[in-house]
């Protein structure tokens, strides 16, 4: 059972709730769902992070880890599905939330700039505060697109785990069938 994998690596409940940085929200991560590995909850976090993962900045953990805590699925593998998000992935992500945000408003993408940062010239430490300006200059094109993209991510996501999850057991119950008794 994939449970058994994953029970290996995940965090053990208590000693999250314990953490001292968590002992504020103790109240709110006692519910069950948010650390049992069965199938409706382990889909609910994935759909969770791969929405959450298209929030743009630094706060995508915090923002999936947020939603799983509201719709009480599993909180640890909301938080680390939004890791799909990284440095590779970002640009296709922000071309796609885009061209989608583009062809729902009808926009024809006057409103898109090109991104303005000299690698060789400007210290990186800038480079935070021009693409945030970059991607507030992309407007509500791009964060409709982005909404959509996400919310279209999260729901083929829960699919997928609800379809694979079934998928396995039958498999498996096939297996243990033609076992010899």
């Amino acid at each position: 059972m994939p449970r058994k994998y994953f029970r290996k690596y995940l965090p053990d409940h208590a000693t999250v709730r314990e953490h001292r940085f968590l002992r504020p929200f103790q109240a709110l991560l006692k519910h069950p769902n948010l650390w049992h590995l069965n199938r409706h909850s382990v889909a609910g976090g994935l759909a969770v992070g791969l929405f959450g993962g298209l929030a743009p900045g630094p706060v995508q953990m915090g923002i999936a880890a947020i939603l799983a805590v509201v719709f009480r699925v599993n909180l640890p593998v909301a938080v680390i599905t939004t890791l799909y998000t990284n440095p590779f992935t970002w640009p296709p992500l922000i071309f796609a939330a885009y061209e989608i945000g583009s062809w729902v408003t009808g926009g024809n993408g006057a409103g898109y700039q090109e991104f303005a940062f000299d690698w060789q010239l400007q210290p990186w430490s800038e480079f935070p505060l021009v693409f945030g300006k970059w991607l507030l200059g992309l407007g509500e094109t791009f964060l409709i697109g982005d909404l959509i993209l996400a919310s279209v991510l999260a729901v083929l996501g829960y699919a997928a785990v609800q379809v694979g999850w079934r998928l396995y057991l039958l498999a498996y119950l096939r297996r243990r069938r033609r076992r010899p008794r």
